[in-house]
């Protein structure tokens, strides 16, 4: 099965980073100031972005964008210089990111989440000439010693007296902005880094065109349409199928500044909200609201998600509530530029098993550990080529060469496809649990445990056996008082037994995730002892 070809935009085989060869759109901007500019010409003066009491319209953005790019100009800065930015979702997040594809440079994004050691080793790396942050997460900063490359320093305050971001954005729009090469990099995304030191994985302008535009074809988006940013604009997630996407199609990105349910209820029917991105956890979280049937949802019409199984409660629930809405799951990574695969929303609760099929281009198969790909329906690891797929990892040729082999991404994570295209993912690599010489899936177990009413979210991972070497524990978000014994039985109605938690801790607080919304299940190993 395939994408229609009457809402995909004519492709062809292009050389791609040397050594690849892939199929990308035809007709497509040529970096990502190139779809600003699109933006601008077809929706100059519709909703561009909107934060609290802010509201742009494109030709606002763009001029912003404009006036900071001939701050980025004052301050020395060059094609191909990187740009660091620790902020949270802000109106400035978008607006640095224009401004620094208005001049070539390389913007580098940080989490709010993470800890001086972790920021210093990525200025570091990178060799950022400037960080821009938030005055609130001044004590993060590492020391200069620590960060030679870093020569500016500018604080983002809700108090402009206290703000240096108006040396910024307070000045004459830059002329005509920097040619830059579709192969250029435009961004560096550091990964999770679950395993030694994280990497910089490079966005090039293409990948970020090319993926902006799968989304927009592939969820037929509009100018008409406008988007929640609820997800951390920091990960890849927030700036692609959010930020750029959006830039691609000239629709509206509202900002929140940090998820709350009730929050986003209230700002999804106020601003007519039409599309979205969010984890499950957070449209459970919607659904627990218990004025949630009370607010004029109509206008939104895709909700998009990934990250874990989408229960089918949660489905039937909103399917009542939202007839209008359409649940797509997105299975992707920072390596492919977020999507690697879509499922169609027609076909979300007849395979709530997979996460979808191929982006238009992309192609998936489940690799054997001899390297040879392995029939439909068999477990492999998942290869991914696409023209979302990075060129490789900053300043680190062993890993891209560990990772890529002749375009194919290297993913990491078990999973199958079927004869049809249909792509499931079952576990990470690392996260399969071998007991006794069987093999559990968590994410088959933690997709069962959603199912109960009670369940908001939950994570499996081994526990130490000096018998069977690994048993199977599992850690429970709940929204209300449930016995361990209660959910036990549960999976025990729909699992083999010997996938079924033998240990389970459960509790109301949220799982543990790293800045890029993973669930950090190292952690919670660290804390079981296993």
């Amino acid at each position: 099965m395939n994408w229609s070809q009457s809402q995909i935009p004519p492709m062809r085989l292009e050389a791609r980073f040397g050594d690849r060869v892939v199929p990308a759109f035809s007709d497509r901007p040529a970096s990502l100031w190139a779809m600003i500019a699109d933006a601008c010409a077809g929706n100059v003066d519709g909703d561009a972005l909107i934060c609290g009491d802010v509201r742009l319209s494109w030709r606002q953005a763009a001029e912003q964008a404009a006036r900071i790019a001939a701050g980025f100009r004052k301050l020395g800065l060059r094609r191909g210089d990187r740009v660091a930015i620790l902020l949270g979702n802000r109106i400035e997040f978008p607006l640095l990111l224009f401004a620094a594809a208005h001049e070539g440079l390389v913007t580098v994004l940080l989490g709010t989440r993470q800890q001086k050691p972790e920021i210093a080793y990525v200025l570091s790396d990178c060799g950022a000439k400037i960080l821009i942050y938030e005055a609130g997460l001044a004590e993060r900063l590492p020391d200069a010693r620590d960060i030679p490359d870093v020569i500016h320093h500018i604080a983002i305050d809700a108090d402009p007296q206290r703000s240096r971001f108006a040396m910024l954005a307070n000045n004459a729009p830059a002329p005509a902005p920097v040619d830059v090469g579709e192969e250029e990099t435009a961004m560096i995304l550091y990964t999770s880094g679950t395993t030694g030191r994280p990497k910089g994985a490079m966005l090039a302008h293409c990948n970020i065109v090319h993926s902006s535009m799968v989304f927009v074809s592939c969820l037929q988006l509009t100018a008409a349409d406008r988007s929640i940013a609820a997800v951390p604009l920091g990960h890849v997630t927030g700036v692609v199928a959010n930020i750029t996407t959006m830039i691609r199609c000239g629709g509206a990105l509202i900002i929140m500044p940090e998820f709350k349910a009730a929050d986003y209820l209230k700002l999804a029917a106020r601003e007519r909200v039409t599309y979205t991105v969010m984890v499950p956890a957070m449209y459970n979280l919607c659904l627990l609201q218990p004025d949630f049937d009370g607010y004029d949802l109509s206008s939104w019409r895709i909700g998009g998600f990934g990250g874990a199984p989408m229960p089918v409660a949660t489905i039937e629930k909103l399917k009542a509530t939202i007839p209008g809405l359409q649940l797509m799951n997105c299975y992707g990574a920072t390596e492919t530029t977020s999507p690697s695969t879509i499922m169609p929303g027609e076909l979300t609760a007849s395979h709530i098993d997979s996460v979808g099929l191929p982006c238009p281009g992309a192609r998936i198969v489940a690799m054997g550990a001899d390297g040879r790909e392995l029939p439909h329906g068999e477990i492999g690891e998942l290869w991914i080529q696409s023209a979302s797929v990075i060129k490789g990892y900053w300043n680190n040729a062993t890993a891209t060469s560990e990772s890529f082999t002749s375009g194919f991404w290297h993913s990491g994570d078990l999973g199958s496809v079927d004869g049809e295209g249909f792509v499931r993912v079952f576990d990470r690599q690392k996260d399969m649990i071998n007991r006794g010489g069987l093999k559990i899936y968590s994410a088959e177990v933690e997709s069962v445990l959603a199912g109960h009413p009670a369940v908001v979210e939950s994570a499996i991972i081994a526990k130490s056996c000096p018998v069977l070497g690994e048993r199977v524990h599992a850690v429970v978000v709940t929204r209300a008082p449930v016995a361990g014994e209660v959910l036990r039985a549960w999976c025990a109605e729909r699992l083999s037994d010997y996938k079924v938690p033998e240990t389970m801790v459960i509790t109301a607080e949220p799982l543990p995730r790293n800045a890029n919304g993973k669930v950090l299940k190292r952690q919670l190993r660290e804390l079981l002892g296993a």
